[in-house]
């Protein structure tokens, strides 16, 4: 994965979820972690969330990470599609040690963890020349 990818997602905290059962999508935000050796996105949500009850009927996720820009010669970010991970045992548990690494205070309100296996990342990045993209696939 390119180096611009991996620092973009791994300075980045929240990403947007785009799920979708019987043809009707639905898009949550949730703050993530990235693991980049993996290539896993990392997110806590509680199980009765709608985007957690579509994605395990529907493990084939999507999504955005994006960065609030004025000026369009600044604008990044990323667009990717991935698979849902309802992760178990050591899995879970490095998933939780990754999470609380970097937002330490989420375990003031415990909630279930979940991964995203990325499988495709198409970024946009303008400071790099206007239309620039950086595509990646696992």
């Amino acid at each position: 994965m390119d180096k611009k990818i991996v620092n973009y997602m791994s300075t980045n905290k929240v990403f947007t979820l785009a799920t979708c059962i019987n043809h009707v999508p639905y898009c949550a935000n949730c703050f993530y972690v990235f693991d980049s050796t993996n290539n896993i996105l990392i997110f806590l949500s509680d199980n009765e969330t709608r985007h957690i009850m579509e994605a395990l009927k529907n493990k084939n996720v999507a999504g955005t990470i994006n960065t609030d820009v004025i000026t369009v010669a600044k604008i990044k970010g990323i667009q990717f599609t991935g698979e849902f991970i309802n992760p178990e045992g050591a899995q879970k548990e490095e998933f939780y040690s990754l999470y609380y690494h970097k937002f330490p205070f989420a375990k003031a309100k415990p909630s279930p963890i979940w991964g995203i296996n990325l499988t495709f990342i198409k970024m946009t990045d303008n400071t790099l020349g206007f239309g620039k993209k950086l595509i990646w696939e696992r």
